[in-house]
């Protein structure tokens, strides 16, 4: 019998506590989100039953939606983690709680002019080069921090990335973020995924994005 949505929940909440013990570090340093994208409204609501709170979409389009429909249940939260087209700013910042994806500075100045609130970014890093895979470079961070600094309706909270599926480059591309967020007195780590999180969180992560162990395989 396939499991339930809770009961995934509570396996993956048993598998970020057991890295965290193995990693010797508070057992409420990590946050859970949630990747719901392309899974229905009722996952969302099953998964809140369950207790969680913080939701992570990858489409303006679906975040909006679902941001919608869900309105009255107290203190959910969406998370905009997808490559976010300028044009589409405006629809995200007036849903999302945080874009985690932010890696150009076009995007930062879209999401400056679009917010009629404090937003929340992340800036999202590429620290090992794919394809397949979206993120500033390194050598572009240093502009992207001053450039959300200066806006005064963004607030910067810390780095997101990408890894490879490969354990040991995630490992290096781990190491790699928490360097860069030390570096620039950032507190926010989003990295480890369903398969790779105990070793983000032996690397420092402070959020984990997680999906497929929760709510299955998309269809």
């Amino acid at each position: 019998m396939a499991m339930s949505v809770g009961s995934r929940l509570d396996e993956v909440r048993g598998r970020i506590r057991q890295a965290l013990n193995g990693a010797g570090r508070d057992e409420n340093s990590v946050e859970l989100v949630a990747v719901s994208k392309r899974h229905p409204i009722s996952a969302i609501e099953a998964a809140y039953e369950a207790g969680q709170r913080v939701f992570g979409e990858s489409y303006a389009d679906e975040l909006v939606a679902k941001a919608t429909a869900t309105q009255h249940l107290e203190g959910i939260r969406f998370r905009f983690i997808g490559h976010l087209q300028r044009n589409k700013a405006a629809r995200v910042v007036e849903h999302a709680a945080s874009v985690d994806s932010v890696s150009s500075l076009k995007l930062v100045r879209a999401l400056a002019r679009h917010t009629k609130r404090e937003l929340e970014v992340l800036i999202q890093l590429q620290l090992i080069a794919e394809d397949s895979k979206s993120g500033a470079p390194l050598d572009e961070l240093e502009s992207l921090v001053a450039g959300v600094e200066q806006e005064p309706m963004l607030r910067l909270a810390g780095l997101m990335t990408l890894p490879p599926k490969d354990p040991g480059q995630a490992v290096e591309a781990f190491d790699g973020l928490a360097h860069a967020a030390k570096k620039h007195g950032l507190h926010t780590l989003s990295m480890g995924m369903s398969d790779d999180l105990a070793l983000a969180i032996a690397a420092g992560s402070t959020q984990v994005r997680v999906g497929t162990a929760i709510f299955g395989q998309r269809t």
